[in-house]
């Protein structure tokens, strides 16, 4: 199979496909367990975040209704349209929110700049890991987290044989390949999690525990939970997401790293 990446997709021409996806339960888990795990990383003091793709502006809402100090960067002007009006309708986050249309590969910000660098969801949609890796990690200040959302490669065909799209499945499976198209029509490339720590290492990070991000639930498409449902399945998703051999199963691998604070 031959595939080829561009730098970078305009998502604004799936923007109401990812608009429902992101309010279902499956997206759902998706930001609840990133978001959470963020949060336990930088702890509770105002901190400087940055969010490269930041789409609709769902994980920026998150972070600065926490109390923090949040800067949006994305490509897409119809998502980045959408994040603005979003933030509009919360005024009290307005003074803690900015928003700048911008690419991954030349982000606009000096060299530690920010007590976590957030990039979820774009890495899988890009060439490789490398250089993204080591353009956002350039910007993580002493003592600071940098946090990478993208396609578990350890996974692939895990959904499609879930779905009972064999053909698919064993493809993958056996080719072991890293792409394939995702539920948004578009190309996604996964990796490992090792791989993932190994380019943290090599930008002065350390890596920290991983997660896998929707173990049991990422084939269920059709997934509207109430929410008693949904909160005990947040509750299980939670507890597997940095257990073996849970974890290797999430459609995402949440990779995680932090630059150690100088004396």
């Amino acid at each position: 199979m031959t595939i080829e990446f561009s730098k970078s997709s305009d998502f604004s021409t799936v923007g109401v496909a990812y608009a429902s996806y992101s309010s279902g339960g499956r997206g759902r888990l998706r930001h609840d367990i990133t978001a959470r795990r963020i949060m336990a990383e930088v702890g509770q003091q105002p901190a400087r975040i940055l969010d490269v793709g930041c789409g609709d502006g769902e994980m920026v809402l998150r972070l600065a209704a926490a109390g923090h100090q949040v800067t949006g960067v994305e490509p897409s002007e119809g998502m980045l349209t959408t994040a603005a009006k979003r933030v509009a309708d919360v005024p009290e986050l307005a003074a803690r929110v900015t928003l700048l249309a911008g690419d991954i590969y030349a982000l606009p910000f000096d060299d530690g700049a920010f007590d976590a660098v957030c990039c979820h969801g774009v890495v899988m949609y890009l060439p490789d890991s490398a250089a993204p890796a080591a353009h956002l990690a350039r910007l993580v200040a002493d003592g600071g987290v940098l946090s990478i959302l993208t396609k578990n490669q350890l996974a692939v065909g895990m959904r499609e044989a879930l779905r009972g799209q064999y053909a698919s499945a064993r493809e993958q499976i056996v080719s072991g390949q890293a792409a394939s198209v995702g539920n948004l029509g578009i190309t996604t490339r996964g990796d490992t999690p090792a791989h993932l720590d190994d380019l943290a290492r090599a930008n002065g990070l350390t890596p920290l525990p991983w997660q896998g991000v929707r173990i049991f639930h990422d084939h269920r498409d059709d997934w509207t939970p109430g929410e008693e449902e949904y909160q005990e399945a947040l509750a299980v998703e939670w507890e597997a997401s940095t257990r073996s051999p849970y974890r290797d199963l999430g459609r995402l691998v949440h990779a995680l790293a932090r630059r150690e604070a100088t004396a």
